[in-house]
């Protein structure tokens, strides 16, 4: 009997949270925002949100978090203790203790870790990873990038694969690429290290020097081909 009274309590406990929810949102909705399914959304009071932005299903907003007008969150995305501004999208997307500026455009499956700024119109693909680290106007890094303790400049752009090593075991250093850099694909940025405005790397480099402004950074072996290698290997397998 008292483990049936106690199943009957949490179950009004579960649908007095959930009466709560709703009346949050229908708060939001009459305010104008558009929440067009309440699956799944969940929005602390102490939230705050502009004028015709669409919260999709799967969205959790949370802490002091600020969002601003015509934005797109979601679906499946959370926001915590982060400022996020005007025209922005994110899908798929967490956030947590950071700032994002107007008309950025993030995700699918980006984690924006704490401390960092995501300027305007930045675009973060899928699967890039943001820590502690500042991204200003334009830049782009649409895909499978690890972005730490970094500063980086306007209209850079990163190739798929790159990586800003910012840990050697011992101690944490920052990067630094500057205003219209190129990072080609796959290139490692072993910090403390700089990237000069409007700087390339090339493809497939671990970049452990500075890189001048305007030049090409390459820092990768020589290609070796050994004619018939396989053959003889084949032949050793037999």
């Amino acid at each position: 009997m008292a483990q049936e009274n106690n199943g009957n309590e949490r179950v009004r406990a579960q649908r007095q949270k959930n009466a709560e929810r709703i009346e949050i949102l229908e708060r939001f909705v009459a305010a104008g925002v558009e929440i067009p399914c309440f699956d799944g959304v969940m929005i602390d009071c102490t939230v705050t949100i502009g004028k015709g932005t669409t919260i999709l299903p799967g969205t959790i907003l949370r802490g002091e978090t600020a969002v601003g007008e015509t934005c797109v969150l979601g679906p499946n995305t959370l926001v915590d203790n982060s400022q996020i501004g005007n025209n922005v999208l994110l899908n798929s997307t967490q956030c947590y203790q950071s700032t994002v500026k107007d008309g950025a455009n993030i995700g699918p499956f980006v984690h924006i870790r704490p401390n960092s700024v995501v300027g305007e119109q930045v675009h973060l693909g899928n699967f890039v990873e943001v820590k502690n680290s500042t991204i200003d106007t334009g830049t782009k890094v649409s895909h499978l990038t690890y972005v730490g303790d970094s500063d980086v400049g306007k209209k850079v752009n990163f190739g798929c694969g790159t990586v800003t090593v910012n840990y050697t075991g011992k101690a944490k250093f920052r990067t630094t690429i500057k205003d219209n850099a190129f990072i080609g694909c796959n290139t490692n940025l072993i910090a403390p290290v700089t990237v000069g405005e409007g700087a390339y790397t090339a493809a497939g480099s671990t970049i452990t020097e500075d890189v001048p402004a305007d030049a090409l950074g390459i820092a990768r072996a020589r290609q070796i081909n050994k004619p018939e290698w396989c053959l003889h290997r084949n032949d050793a397998k037999k």
